[in-house]
């Protein structure tokens, strides 16, 4: 099957809604019945700001988050058309188109 992957980029001390956007992006992923999502942490990360982000033993608040999804073209625009709706969020993402499928389900 062909899509996309949809990779957001955000840190673990933002938040939207009081909720960490990473973890927010993923009940809206869950919501919408789409096939899976997967949240990772970074170690370091440049951010667009210039700086470097990055988890210290102390603080994990500047962490890197990225949430993974891949998805059909629909649920893209389904899922793109949403986030932008939302009020005040801001999320950088790349869209890669991809293709792929199960074995053995």
């Amino acid at each position: 099957m062909n899509g996309f992957q949809l990779t957001f980029y955000t840190q673990q001390s933002r938040t939207y809604h009081h909720q960490p956007i990473g973890e927010w992006l993923l009940a809206q992923i869950q919501t919408m019945n789409i096939r899976g999502a997967t949240l990772s942490t970074a170690l370091e990360g440049i951010g667009h700001d210039h700086r470097l982000h990055s988890a210290h033993f102390f603080d994990l608040a500047d962490q890197p988050v990225i949430v993974t999804a891949i998805v059909s073209e629909t649920e893209c625009s389904q899922l793109l058309l949403r986030l932008r709706d939302e009020q005040d969020l801001r999320l950088f993402y790349v869209k890669t188109p991809v293709e792929f499928g199960a074995i053995g389900f």
